[in-house]
């Protein structure tokens, strides 16, 4: 087993400009400031992304680039030469559904479903592309993994235990959101409530009889 993974001791100059990159706007910059912050605390990489959420091979990869580039791994480098090869290939395809198998709200997000473009802002945050992708590139990514989008959707497994529940709970009772009083669901018979432990009853209103029903009864 590999001993655990952590940065190098800083120097007075690093750790200024790790410090502003917590200052950052731009995601990757701030990201990378934190799991190098971290990382000089002495948290270990699967308590890091944990923290930061992000993955273990984020922490790893940003303790390799620090190894080898110092404070200059904390700027996204700039796009190259465009390729023709995907940058989301079959190489990254379980990397992709594993995020999309998670909520995004694991990754910091505001909502728990995704969208396209929200798989494409948590695929570059994530450092699995090298750039933030195009609504259309992200789709055909979807669709290499052997699956559309609208199927892909139905991977994500919500955080919520009772969601199944909720989804398939009928409407909610017509009288109301709250407990049925005395005589609900019976027809002619008065709807009451209770005003309390110690209140009184209260008549909120009578439930109408059909017609018919009412001249069968009085025969």
């Amino acid at each position: 087993m590999k001993p655990p993974l952590f940065v190098r001791e800083l120097t007075d100059p690093e750790r200024q400009a790790i410090s502003a990159g917590l200052r950052s706007r731009e995601a990757f910059t701030l990201r990378r400031a934190q799991i190098l912050l971290a990382s000089a605390e002495g948290r270990r990489p699967a308590r890091i992304a944990a923290h930061v959420g992000c993955a273990i091979g984020t922490v790893h990869n940003t303790l390799h680039a620090f190894e080898k580039e110092g404070a200059g791994c904390l700027k996204e480098k700039k796009r190259g030469p465009k390729d023709a090869q995907p940058v989301l290939d079959e190489a990254k395809a379980d990397p992709l559904k594993g995020i999309l198998h998670q909520s995004p709200r694991r990754f910091g997000k505001a909502r728990s479903t995704w969208t396209l473009d929200l798989l494409a802002d948590v695929a570059f945050e994530q450092e699995l592309t090298p750039r933030r992708l195009s609504h259309e590139a992200v789709r055909q990514a979807v669709k290499r993994l052997g699956s559309g989008w609208k199927r892909a959707k139905k991977w994500i497994t919500s955080p919520d235990p009772a969601h199944a529940r909720k989804k398939s709970a009928g409407p909610p009772d017509p009288v109301g959101g709250g407990a049925p009083g005395v005589g609900a669901g019976v027809s002619g018979r008065v709807l009451v409530e209770s005003a309390g432990v110690a209140g009184d009853a209260r008549l909120v209103g009578r439930r109408p009889v059909a017609v018919g029903r009412a001249r069968g009864a009085e025969g």
